[in-house]
């Protein structure tokens, strides 16, 4: 029987190939139109429409990602010498247990997040959120009423407004993103002492209210100056209880004064999360002031 229908195939290609391709050219676009229309009715009865505009930007950004990550690593391979130098001049003033090529990475994080600034989330992202989704209903529905996989034609819909809306908002909005500046009194080396006072930078973030997002005063307060524990400050900082022993992470100290004077400012001075007794400042001795001072010294802007 298996024999007869090998037969009977072979007997229905050599029909099939006797017709000129020429003059008959085979519609595969169409066959596997159809097809996929016959095999989605046995599937199921309900369908998705993709009317949201943010889920289609967010495909086509799937697609594109690709190369914008090509792109950004070639912008990062251009600046590389630099942030390694400045990584290198790190390790030689804190000591050889800093990590320059997590203080890269760090930096490069770092660069990413300030971009963000670039594109500021504004009124269009709330007006883009309001457009309202096609519900989905069932495709029998759609179906029953019209003969042909041939969608119908649609009203026009409301986000098209929404869209150029956003478009406007955006090329109206100024970037907020300033050059860093790392000068001044505050990067003045000899402003520290042995009277000087210290805090983590983990419960400085958390005084100031933002004790959510870690990292985040490294951040939005680029300009302070801040100071990677190596693990002899570490081991010295355990074993007084200002800290606990982080094994390989990154600790840094600010000094609290800086912290201070943020607290004093209109940004923070009425802030009802701002718990200034979470600091815990502490001293430490001359010879990691000494460090703190070379590490400022390599860090602070070369023209003030």
């Amino acid at each position: 029987m298996g024999t007869h229908r090998s037969e009977g195939a072979r007997d229905w290609q050599d029909q099939d190939g006797a017709e000129n391709p020429e003059q008959s050219p085979r519609p595969w676009n169409l066959m596997i139109k159809h097809r996929y229309v016959q095999r989605r009715g046995r599937r199921s009865h309900t369908t998705v429409s993709y009317t949201d505009p943010l889920v289609s930007m967010d495909l086509l950004r799937a697609v594109l990602q690709p190369s914008f990550n090509n792109d950004i690593m070639a912008v990062f391979r251009k600046y590389q010498k630099f942030f390694e130098k400045a990584a290198e001049n790190v390790k030689e003033n804190v000591g050889d247990d800093v990590q320059p090529d997590l203080l890269v990475r760090e930096a490069y994080r770092n660069v990413l997040e300030h971009a963000k600034q670039l594109f500021p989330e504004g009124e269009g992202k709330k007006a883009g959120s309001e457009i309202p989704v096609k519900r989905a209903r069932p495709i029998d529905e759609e179906y029953c009423h019209r003969g042909s996989p041939i969608p119908k034609k649609r009203k026009s819909r409301p986000g098209a407004v929404h869209s150029s809306d956003r478009t406007v908002n955006f090329s109206l909005v100024k970037p907020k993103s300033e050059p860093i500046k790392r000068e001044g009194p505050k990067w003045d080396p000899s402003r520290l002492t042995d009277g000087s006072t210290f805090v983590l930078g983990s419960r400085a973030n958390k005084a100031l209210g933002m004790g959510g997002t870690r990292g985040r005063i490294y951040i939005k307060h680029a300009d302070l100056f801040k100071y990677a524990a190596d693990s002899k400050d570490k081991q010295w900082l355990a074993e007084r209880h200002h800290m606990r022993a982080t094994g390989g992470k990154m600790a840094y100290l600010l000094i609290e004064e800086d912290i201070q004077d943020l607290s004093h400012s209109d940004e923070y001075k009425d802030c009802p999360d701002v718990r200034m007794d979470e600091l815990k400042p502490f001293s430490v001795p001359p010879w990691m002031v000494e460090k703190m001072q070379r590490a400022m010294e390599a860090q602070r802007d070369s023209d003030p």
